[in-house]
């Protein structure tokens, strides 16, 4: 059996999902300032939509490294 050519798919897409957390993180502690003024309690959902938000764009580009497809 031969093994299939090998695919600069995978090191591609984790080079781009590196570089797509390091602008989120950038974005996020941009944002952090003016948050961290508010009440805690207006700081909770903020801070867990922001931790939770990265995973939408994310999610696409994983897709694609595993399959080769954006959509299932």
């Amino acid at each position: 059996m031969t093994d299939p050519k090998p695919s600069l798919r995978k090191p591609f897409g984790v080079l781009l999902l590196i570089v797509l957390i390091a602008i989120y993180a950038v974005i996020a502690v941009a944002v952090a300032e003016p948050v961290t003024r508010l009440h805690v309690l207006l700081q909770l959902p903020i801070w867990i939509v922001l931790g939770i938000a990265w995973v939408f764009p994310a999610r696409p580009l994983v897709r694609w490294i595993e399959t080769g497809r954006f959509r299932k």
